[in-house]
Protein backbone atom coordinates (compact mmCIF):
# COMPACT_ATOMS: atom_id res chain seq x y z
CA UNK A 1 0.00 0.00 0.00
CA UNK A 2 1.46 3.24 -0.75
CA UNK A 3 2.15 5.77 1.77
CA UNK A 4 -1.03 8.11 2.61
CA UNK A 5 -0.98 11.91 0.60
CA UNK A 6 -1.20 14.99 2.03
CA UNK A 7 -4.54 15.49 4.32
CA UNK A 8 -5.80 18.72 3.32
CA UNK A 9 -6.03 20.96 6.45
CA UNK A 10 -10.06 22.10 7.22
CA UNK A 11 -10.03 26.23 6.55
CA UNK A 12 -9.83 28.42 9.32
CA UNK A 13 -13.47 30.06 10.90
CA UNK A 14 -13.29 33.04 9.20
CA UNK A 15 -11.37 32.39 5.82
CA UNK A 16 -14.91 31.82 4.03
CA UNK A 17 -14.94 34.01 0.78
CA UNK A 18 -17.88 36.53 1.63
CA UNK A 19 -19.20 36.63 -2.33
CA UNK A 20 -20.73 40.86 -2.75
CA UNK A 21 -24.71 40.34 -2.14
CA UNK A 22 -25.48 41.12 -5.47
CA UNK A 23 -23.54 38.60 -7.20
CA UNK A 24 -26.04 36.29 -5.70
CA UNK A 25 -25.74 32.93 -6.02
CA UNK A 26 -23.68 31.34 -9.07
CA UNK A 27 -22.00 28.59 -11.30
CA UNK A 28 -19.39 28.54 -12.99
CA UNK A 29 -17.96 25.82 -15.27
CA UNK A 30 -14.08 24.53 -15.43
CA UNK A 31 -12.88 22.43 -18.53
CA UNK A 32 -9.79 19.73 -17.84
CA UNK A 33 -8.73 21.07 -20.82
CA UNK A 34 -5.88 17.70 -21.55
CA UNK A 35 -4.58 14.72 -23.84
CA UNK A 36 -5.76 11.48 -24.27
CA UNK A 37 -4.51 8.33 -22.71
CA UNK A 38 -6.12 4.97 -22.17
CA UNK A 39 -7.78 5.47 -18.28
CA UNK A 40 -7.07 1.68 -18.00
CA UNK A 41 -3.47 1.69 -18.55
CA UNK A 42 -0.39 3.57 -16.60
CA UNK A 43 0.29 6.51 -17.26
CA UNK A 44 3.16 7.17 -19.97
CA UNK A 45 5.15 10.49 -20.80
CA UNK A 46 4.16 9.58 -24.51
CA UNK A 47 0.95 10.19 -24.20
CA UNK A 48 0.83 13.60 -25.67
CA UNK A 49 -2.06 13.27 -28.46
CA UNK A 50 -4.87 16.19 -28.58
CA UNK A 51 -7.13 14.80 -31.17
CA UNK A 52 -9.80 14.92 -29.37
CA UNK A 53 -9.67 19.15 -29.42
CA UNK A 54 -11.35 19.03 -32.64
CA UNK A 55 -14.38 18.17 -31.00
CA UNK A 56 -14.39 21.31 -28.74
CA UNK A 57 -15.94 24.05 -30.23
CA UNK A 58 -18.77 21.52 -30.78
CA UNK A 59 -18.95 21.70 -26.92
CA UNK A 60 -18.33 25.29 -26.56
CA UNK A 61 -21.57 25.79 -28.96
CA UNK A 62 -23.98 23.56 -26.72
CA UNK A 63 -22.69 25.86 -23.62
CA UNK A 64 -22.83 29.59 -25.70
CA UNK A 65 -26.65 28.61 -26.69
CA UNK A 66 -27.13 28.53 -22.88
CA UNK A 67 -25.07 31.99 -22.35
CA UNK A 68 -22.41 29.59 -20.32
CA UNK A 69 -18.98 30.36 -20.60
CA UNK A 70 -16.27 28.02 -19.26
CA UNK A 71 -12.40 28.12 -18.20
CA UNK A 72 -10.21 26.00 -20.04
CA UNK A 73 -7.45 24.68 -17.66
CA UNK A 74 -4.85 23.51 -20.18
CA UNK A 75 -2.20 21.66 -19.88
CA UNK A 76 1.28 20.74 -21.20
CA UNK A 77 0.44 18.60 -23.73
CA UNK A 78 -2.51 21.25 -25.07
CA UNK A 79 -0.53 24.61 -25.11
CA UNK A 80 2.46 23.07 -27.15
CA UNK A 81 -0.20 21.85 -29.93
CA UNK A 82 -0.42 24.40 -32.35
CA UNK A 83 -3.49 22.62 -33.20
CA UNK A 84 -4.99 23.34 -30.00
CA UNK A 85 -4.18 26.59 -29.35
CA UNK A 86 -5.60 27.82 -32.49
CA UNK A 87 -9.06 26.47 -31.45
CA UNK A 88 -8.87 27.50 -28.12
CA UNK A 89 -7.97 31.44 -28.98
CA UNK A 90 -11.59 30.52 -31.57
CA UNK A 91 -12.98 29.96 -28.72
CA UNK A 92 -11.69 33.09 -26.41
CA UNK A 93 -13.95 34.99 -29.04
CA UNK A 94 -17.06 34.84 -27.58
CA UNK A 95 -15.29 37.46 -24.94
CA UNK A 96 -16.28 35.46 -21.75
CA UNK A 97 -14.40 32.25 -21.72
CA UNK A 98 -11.11 31.87 -20.65
CA UNK A 99 -7.32 29.91 -20.17
CA UNK A 100 -6.39 28.64 -16.86
CA UNK A 101 -3.76 26.28 -16.01
CA UNK A 102 -4.18 22.32 -15.42
CA UNK A 103 -0.55 20.72 -14.21
CA UNK A 104 -0.58 16.77 -15.70
CA UNK A 105 3.38 16.69 -13.91
CA UNK A 106 4.16 13.25 -16.05
CA UNK A 107 4.00 15.41 -19.15
CA UNK A 108 5.22 18.25 -17.85
CA UNK A 109 8.76 19.18 -17.83
CA UNK A 110 11.14 19.28 -16.49
CA UNK A 111 11.32 15.44 -16.20
CA UNK A 112 13.29 14.53 -13.48
CA UNK A 113 10.94 11.58 -11.66
CA UNK A 114 9.61 8.64 -12.35
CA UNK A 115 6.67 8.20 -13.78
CA UNK A 116 4.23 6.27 -11.20
CA UNK A 117 0.64 6.71 -9.63
CA UNK A 118 2.25 8.68 -7.08
CA UNK A 119 4.48 10.85 -8.98
CA UNK A 120 0.65 11.59 -10.75
CA UNK A 121 -0.01 13.91 -7.82
CA UNK A 122 2.57 17.17 -8.19
CA UNK A 123 1.97 17.79 -4.60
CA UNK A 124 4.00 14.69 -3.66
CA UNK A 125 7.25 16.24 -6.17
CA UNK A 126 10.07 17.94 -3.84
CA UNK A 127 9.20 21.06 -3.87
CA UNK A 128 11.77 22.24 -5.79
CA UNK A 129 10.48 20.25 -9.04
CA UNK A 130 6.88 20.77 -8.43
CA UNK A 131 7.81 24.93 -8.52
CA UNK A 132 9.68 23.85 -11.82
CA UNK A 133 7.07 22.29 -13.30
CA UNK A 134 4.39 24.92 -12.52
CA UNK A 135 6.47 28.30 -13.72
CA UNK A 136 7.42 25.91 -17.21
CA UNK A 137 3.17 25.48 -17.86
CA UNK A 138 2.82 29.02 -17.09
CA UNK A 139 5.06 30.72 -19.12
CA UNK A 140 4.28 28.40 -22.02
CA UNK A 141 0.36 29.46 -21.40
CA UNK A 142 1.42 33.29 -21.47
CA UNK A 143 3.37 33.19 -24.25
CA UNK A 144 0.65 31.42 -26.57
CA UNK A 145 -1.88 33.76 -25.21
CA UNK A 146 -0.93 37.39 -24.25
CA UNK A 147 -1.70 36.50 -20.61
CA UNK A 148 -0.78 35.09 -17.43
CA UNK A 149 -2.92 32.49 -16.16
CA UNK A 150 -4.08 32.98 -12.83
CA UNK A 151 -6.57 29.94 -12.10
CA UNK A 152 -5.40 26.85 -11.15
CA UNK A 153 -6.17 23.33 -11.16
CA UNK A 154 -3.55 19.84 -10.35
CA UNK A 155 -3.76 16.79 -12.66
CA UNK A 156 -5.81 14.58 -10.28
CA UNK A 157 -6.06 17.18 -7.62
CA UNK A 158 -2.94 16.44 -6.84
CA UNK A 159 -2.00 19.53 -4.42
CA UNK A 160 0.32 18.33 -1.62
CA UNK A 161 1.90 20.63 1.38
CA UNK A 162 3.79 23.36 -0.45
CA UNK A 163 1.28 23.77 -3.62
CA UNK A 164 -0.39 26.74 -2.65
CA UNK A 165 2.65 28.68 -1.61
CA UNK A 166 3.92 27.64 -5.00
CA UNK A 167 1.00 29.08 -6.46
CA UNK A 168 0.93 32.09 -4.66
CA UNK A 169 4.62 33.01 -5.80
CA UNK A 170 3.68 32.45 -9.61
CA UNK A 171 0.92 35.30 -8.95
CA UNK A 172 -2.15 32.59 -9.31
CA UNK A 173 -5.46 33.99 -7.56
CA UNK A 174 -7.61 31.10 -7.87
CA UNK A 175 -6.90 27.23 -7.20
CA UNK A 176 -9.31 24.88 -8.11
CA UNK A 177 -7.95 21.31 -7.02
CA UNK A 178 -9.75 20.61 -4.37
CA UNK A 179 -12.45 18.32 -4.81
CA UNK A 180 -14.59 18.78 -1.88
CA UNK A 181 -15.57 15.36 0.44
CA UNK A 182 -13.30 13.29 -1.54
CA UNK A 183 -9.79 10.91 -0.31
CA UNK A 184 -7.02 9.84 -2.97
CA UNK A 185 -5.05 8.81 -0.16
CA UNK A 186 -5.30 5.24 -0.84
CA UNK A 187 -3.62 5.77 -4.01
CA UNK A 188 -1.33 8.43 -2.11
CA UNK A 189 -2.99 11.81 -3.06
CA UNK A 190 -4.10 14.32 -1.07
CA UNK A 191 -7.36 14.00 1.34
CA UNK A 192 -10.05 16.48 0.88
CA UNK A 193 -12.84 15.11 3.26
CA UNK A 194 -11.97 18.31 5.91
CA UNK A 195 -13.16 20.86 2.87
CA UNK A 196 -16.61 21.94 1.79
CA UNK A 197 -17.94 23.35 -0.50
CA UNK A 198 -17.88 27.17 0.01
CA UNK A 199 -14.76 29.31 -1.56
CA UNK A 200 -12.59 30.41 1.22
CA UNK A 201 -8.94 32.55 1.27
CA UNK A 202 -6.12 30.09 1.58
CA UNK A 203 -3.95 32.36 3.64
CA UNK A 204 -0.88 32.19 0.68
CA UNK A 205 -0.80 35.66 -0.57
CA UNK A 206 -4.39 36.25 -1.15
CA UNK A 207 -5.05 32.41 -2.98
CA UNK A 208 -8.61 32.07 -2.84
CA UNK A 209 -9.59 28.24 -2.85
CA UNK A 210 -12.94 27.10 -5.33
CA UNK A 211 -13.68 23.90 -4.42
CA UNK A 212 -15.31 21.62 -6.66
CA UNK A 213 -18.85 20.99 -5.68
CA UNK A 214 -19.35 17.75 -4.16
CA UNK A 215 -23.48 17.55 -2.72
CA UNK A 216 -24.92 14.40 -0.75
CA UNK A 217 -28.24 13.60 -1.44
CA UNK A 218 -31.20 11.18 -0.25
CA UNK A 219 -32.53 10.52 3.40
CA UNK A 220 -29.47 10.34 5.32
CA UNK A 221 -27.64 13.16 3.35
CA UNK A 222 -27.03 14.83 6.79
CA UNK A 223 -24.85 12.51 7.73
CA UNK A 224 -22.76 13.79 4.93
CA UNK A 225 -18.96 12.62 4.18
CA UNK A 226 -18.18 11.17 7.77
CA UNK A 227 -21.54 8.71 6.97
CA UNK A 228 -20.06 8.15 3.48
CA UNK A 229 -16.71 6.79 4.77
CA UNK A 230 -17.71 5.02 7.22
CA UNK A 231 -20.09 3.22 4.37
CA UNK A 232 -17.16 2.32 2.70
CA UNK A 233 -16.04 0.29 5.25
CA UNK A 234 -19.31 -1.97 4.84
CA UNK A 235 -19.04 -4.42 2.00
CA UNK A 236 -21.48 -3.13 -1.02
CA UNK A 237 -22.55 -0.43 1.73
CA UNK A 238 -22.37 2.90 -0.50
CA UNK A 239 -24.39 0.68 -3.45
CA UNK A 240 -27.14 0.01 -1.26
CA UNK A 241 -27.43 3.00 0.64
CA UNK A 242 -27.83 4.92 -2.79
CA UNK A 243 -30.08 2.18 -4.48
CA UNK A 244 -33.01 2.70 -1.22
CA UNK A 245 -32.31 6.34 -1.53
CA UNK A 246 -30.73 7.02 1.53
CA UNK A 247 -27.20 8.52 0.53
CA UNK A 248 -25.30 9.42 -2.58
CA UNK A 249 -22.33 11.57 -3.27
CA UNK A 250 -23.07 13.33 -6.28
CA UNK A 251 -19.60 15.97 -7.99
CA UNK A 252 -21.85 18.69 -10.59
CA UNK A 253 -20.37 16.44 -13.57
CA UNK A 254 -21.89 14.53 -15.97
CA UNK A 255 -19.12 12.01 -15.79
CA UNK A 256 -20.56 9.22 -13.97
CA UNK A 257 -23.24 11.00 -11.83
CA UNK A 258 -26.55 10.09 -13.27
CA UNK A 259 -28.92 13.01 -14.02
CA UNK A 260 -31.75 12.86 -11.67
CA UNK A 261 -28.87 12.95 -9.09
CA UNK A 262 -27.49 15.48 -10.21
CA UNK A 263 -30.11 17.57 -10.95
CA UNK A 264 -31.37 16.98 -6.90
CA UNK A 265 -27.77 17.92 -6.12
CA UNK A 266 -28.03 21.18 -7.52
CA UNK A 267 -31.59 21.94 -5.82
CA UNK A 268 -30.03 20.64 -2.50
CA UNK A 269 -26.79 23.20 -3.17
CA UNK A 270 -29.43 26.34 -3.60
CA UNK A 271 -30.95 24.87 -0.33
CA UNK A 272 -27.64 25.24 1.58
CA UNK A 273 -26.62 28.00 0.63
CA UNK A 274 -23.45 27.08 -1.32
CA UNK A 275 -23.11 31.05 -3.30
CA UNK A 276 -20.78 29.27 -6.04
CA UNK A 277 -21.27 26.07 -7.65
CA UNK A 278 -18.15 24.90 -9.22
CA UNK A 279 -19.12 21.89 -12.39
CA UNK A 280 -16.36 20.29 -14.76
CA UNK A 281 -15.64 17.86 -17.01
CA UNK A 282 -12.64 16.49 -19.25
CA UNK A 283 -12.32 17.80 -22.77
CA UNK A 284 -11.46 14.37 -24.36
CA UNK A 285 -15.41 13.78 -23.25
CA UNK A 286 -16.11 15.86 -25.80
CA UNK A 287 -16.04 13.18 -28.35
CA UNK A 288 -16.85 9.16 -28.49
CA UNK A 289 -14.30 7.10 -27.63
CA UNK A 290 -11.20 8.67 -25.49
CA UNK A 291 -13.04 8.92 -22.08
CA UNK A 292 -14.40 5.97 -20.38
CA UNK A 293 -17.57 8.30 -19.78
CA UNK A 294 -17.92 8.78 -23.53
CA UNK A 295 -17.69 5.73 -24.82
CA UNK A 296 -20.05 5.84 -28.09
CA UNK A 297 -22.48 8.10 -30.26
CA UNK A 298 -25.11 7.21 -27.69
CA UNK A 299 -23.30 8.27 -24.91
CA UNK A 300 -22.04 11.46 -26.50
CA UNK A 301 -26.05 12.83 -27.05
CA UNK A 302 -26.55 11.70 -23.36
CA UNK A 303 -23.75 13.69 -22.50
CA UNK A 304 -24.98 16.62 -23.92
CA UNK A 305 -28.46 16.25 -22.96
CA UNK A 306 -26.95 16.11 -19.47
CA UNK A 307 -25.62 19.60 -19.45
CA UNK A 308 -29.03 20.91 -21.16
CA UNK A 309 -30.79 19.64 -18.61
CA UNK A 310 -28.71 21.15 -16.07
CA UNK A 311 -28.48 24.26 -17.35
CA UNK A 312 -32.45 24.48 -17.77
CA UNK A 313 -32.61 24.04 -13.91
CA UNK A 314 -30.18 26.57 -12.83
CA UNK A 315 -32.17 28.99 -15.02
CA UNK A 316 -35.22 28.10 -13.65
CA UNK A 317 -33.76 28.38 -9.73
CA UNK A 318 -32.30 31.91 -10.90
CA UNK A 319 -28.26 30.61 -10.58
CA UNK A 320 -26.54 32.88 -13.36
CA UNK A 321 -23.26 31.49 -14.86
CA UNK A 322 -20.04 33.48 -13.59
CA UNK A 323 -17.42 33.86 -16.23
CA UNK A 324 -13.65 33.41 -15.38
CA UNK A 325 -13.64 37.25 -15.11
CA UNK A 326 -16.75 37.92 -13.49
CA UNK A 327 -15.35 35.58 -10.29
CA UNK A 328 -12.25 37.96 -10.12
CA UNK A 329 -14.32 41.05 -9.51
CA UNK A 330 -16.41 39.84 -7.27
CA UNK A 331 -13.36 38.58 -5.16
CA UNK A 332 -11.89 41.85 -5.47
CA UNK A 333 -14.99 43.12 -4.33
CA UNK A 334 -14.97 41.33 -1.68
CA UNK A 335 -11.78 42.32 -0.22
CA UNK A 336 -12.17 46.26 -0.88
CA UNK A 337 -15.43 45.57 1.36
CA UNK A 338 -13.11 44.81 3.65
CA UNK A 339 -14.50 41.21 4.29
CA UNK A 340 -11.03 40.03 3.72
CA UNK A 341 -7.61 41.61 2.79
CA UNK A 342 -5.20 40.03 0.08
CA UNK A 343 -2.09 41.20 0.69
Amino acid sequence: MPPKGYRVPAPARDAAVAWPDDFGTRFTVFVDTEEEFDWSQPLRRENRSTDAMRALPGMHRLFAAHGVPATYMIDHPVVTCPMSVDILRELLRDGRSAIGTQLHPWVNPPFDELVVPRNSFVGNLPRELEAAKLAVLTGEIASAFGRRPVMFRAGRYGIGPHSLSLLAAEGYRVDTSMRSGYDYGAEGGPDFTAIGNHAFWADEGGLAELPLTTIYTGAARAGGAGLYGALGHVPRGRGLAARLGLLSRVALTPEEMPLELALEAIRVAAGEGVRMLLFSYHSPSAAPGYTPYVRDAAELRAFHAWWEAAFGLLARLGIAPASHDEILTALDRATLAGRRVRP
